[in-house]
């Protein structure tokens, strides 16, 4: 990190490295789940920072919707490169082909639910012990009951009542044959925190998190890109915005904000303001009260 940096990025910094070593100490085939968002990316960077000067020991594994802004894929593989870091790439739609699951239908139809059972068959057919993950608690709720070693049976499924205690930043990665682990090194870390850390480190990111100019579908309080995997009802209405994304995913379900923030400076300026979690723009948090914890019973991220 920079010497200008201040205040706990050092220690959150210093925690998310402890982690990754010992996932590597701890485990024989880890993967880094990455989406080309700004969590991941920040993983990714401290990951690189963890086993310098020798490469990332473990590969980026992408679950790729097939729904992606070709911004985020275009960025994802420069990153890769820029790295050194293996990229791994398997698509929901081979599970679609294959029959694992079934394309929903329908105007607020999404693949991001979808990702779970590629998940779990990558993880399958990968022999992974381990996936790492950029999720943090301030998320969501039921990300917030989420352990940093999050233990997952031998279904791929999480029980929040089933996780080992973590008391003096111990981490347990004890497991029976056929089980895994999440590990989460951003559990500690806010939004605010992600994107000081972006701005002390100079850290790329996807022109999507910047205001742009875009052509936007109104539909329940969100604000949806119109990419050609968005299906319009006749409806909606489409008009051109200033916006940006606070988060990276699924076209099809994840929702922009009115914004002029241009520069990592602006969005800290905006984020220390917001009141509402950048997951508030998310579609798929919004099917129910429990989405979130459902899905990640699931397998899920």
């Amino acid at each position: 990190m920079h010497t200008s940096s201040r205040g706990h990025l050092p220690q959150l910094e210093s925690e998310g490295i402890l982690i990754l070593r010992e996932v590597a100490a701890q485990f024989e085939r880890p993967a880094l789940l990455f989406s080309g968002g700004k969590d991941s990316i920040v993983v990714a960077w401290l990951a690189r920072k963890a086993f310098a000067p020798a490469r990332v020991p473990f590969p980026l594994l992408h679950i790729d919707t097939g729904h992606n802004f070709p911004e985020t894929l275009r960025f994802r593989d420069d990153f890769a490169r820029t790295m050194d870091c293996t990229l791994l790439v398997r698509q929901v739609q081979d599970s679609i082909d294959q029959g694992r699951v079934q394309e929903e239908t329908g105007a607020a139809a999404s693949r991001n639910a979808l990702q779970t059972t590629t998940l779990l068959d990558a993880i399958k057919e990968l022999g992974l012990d381990v996936a790492i993950g950029g999720a943090r608690r301030d998320e969501e709720k039921a990300r917030a009951t989420e352990r940093i070693f999050s233990h997952r049976d031998v279904f791929g499924q999480w029980d929040p009542r089933n996780q080992r205690p973590e008391l003096w930043n111990l981490y347990n990665g004890r497991k029976n044959h056929g089980e895994h682990f999440r590990v989460f090194p951003l559990s500690n870390w806010t939004e605010l925190d992600i994107w000081q850390y972006i701005s002390a480190e100079d850290i790329p990111l996807p022109g999507l998190y910047f205001a742009h100019q875009r052509e936007i579908v109104e539909r329940d309080g969100m604000l949806l890109a119109t990419t050609e995997h968005l299906r319009l009802d006749p409806s909606d209405t489409v008009s051109t915005r200033t916006v940006r994304f606070r988060t990276v995913g699924d076209a099809t379900c994840t929702g922009a904000v009115e914004s002029s923030a241009s520069t990592v400076a602006d969005i800290i300026i905006e984020t220390a303001a917001a009141r509402i979690t950048e997951r508030g723009g998310r579609a798929d948090d919004k099917r129910s009260d429990t989405a979130m914890e459902d899905r990640k019973r699931q397998g899920y991220f």
